[in-house]
């Protein structure tokens, strides 16, 4: 089997109709550790919208339960991907991502601006770390999934293309991003996490590392200090080399997902869909003014 072989496939394929496929190729067997930094990246942007990173704060469940918070946001979103829209197992996802959202007062801009991330940062982070680049093939297949997921979750006035998705999301974080106490927090919370996935003495040189990874964007909205230049270009040069050896290792006959992952930490012994992520009373249980709509359960 040829390094190309799995983008041969995809070339073969039809975007609109094949997205599935199309996207689990790329998530699954081409760039597996990629996507899961790329949409781990994607979600940590979120937090310095002050909407969402408030919000995420007064839940209290990135911040006082990280692990399980990734774990389970890994697990139902990566279960879509596995299993596709119409088995038991994706809509059993589906169905408990829609009932956490239920619980809050969640406008349909963030959600659609959540959305946006997922689509557009892998399609970035490949682009700079990536052993290739994705096609345009995959650009409109990842485009299509969200598209449709975000249909499941009730998210509406959606983009159709990827230039859509990428244009959206560049607009909403001049708008909005900003300062927040409880987005700091919540970004706080999320290094020490990352941080927490290697031995104790390692630890700061993780938590550094990620921070090189921001954008200047990012770090005004934290209000954290630019990373030093020779830390920033020993991170970024790192990504790239292992991107040139990845290039050179033959294909990954087996898919990888999302539950095979090391960081994901609290289900050493299985999990069932069903009883991931948070459970509680109907309604919003955080304060807010009314703006927005409630999503349903």
């Amino acid at each position: 089997m040829g390094r190309y072989d799995h983008l041969r496939e995809i070339r073969r394929l039809d975007p609109e109709r094949d997205f599935l496929r199309i996207y689990r190729i790329s998530a699954t067997l081409e760039f597996p550790w990629d996507f899961a930094r790329a949409l781990e990246l994607a979600l940590y942007r979120t937090y310095a919208v002050p909407s969402i990173g408030r919000l995420l704060a007064e839940t209290a469940e990135l911040t006082d339960r990280s692990q399980k918070r990734y774990d389970d946001t890994a697990l139902l979103l990566d279960a879509v991907v596995e299993h596709g829209f119409a088995s038991g197992s994706g809509r059993t996802a589906i169905r408990r991502i829609n009932q956490m959202h239920g619980r809050y007062d969640i406008s349909n801009d963030d959600l659609r601006y959540v959305l946006c991330t997922f689509v557009v940062m892998p399609k970035r982070w490949l682009g700079v770390y990536g052993w290739r680049r994705l096609s345009p093939h995959e650009l409109r297949a990842t485009a299509v999934y969200y598209r449709t997921l975000g249909a499941h979750l009730g998210i509406t006035e959606l983009p159709r293309t990827f230039e859509e998705f990428e244009s959206l999301l560049d607009a909403y974080e001049v708008a909005h991003f900003g300062w927040d106490e409880g987005g700091r927090k919540v970004s706080d919370a999320t290094l020490d996490l990352m941080a927490s996935w290697y031995p104790a003495p390692l630890a700061p040189l993780a938590r550094a590392g990620a921070r090189a990874l921001l954008d200047d964007s990012l770090l005004r909205a934290f209000r954290y200090p630019a990373p030093s230049p020779a830390g920033r270009a020993a991170v970024r040069g790192a990504l790239r080399l292992r991107a040139r050896a990845v290039r050179l290792l033959p294909p990954r006959r087996t898919p990888h997902y999302a539950r095979q992952n090391p960081e994901i930490k609290g289900y050493r012994n299985g999990f069932d869909i069903a009883e991931l992520g948070t459970f509680g009373p109907g309604g919003c249980p955080v304060p807010h003014d009314g703006a927005g709509h409630n999503r349903p359960g």
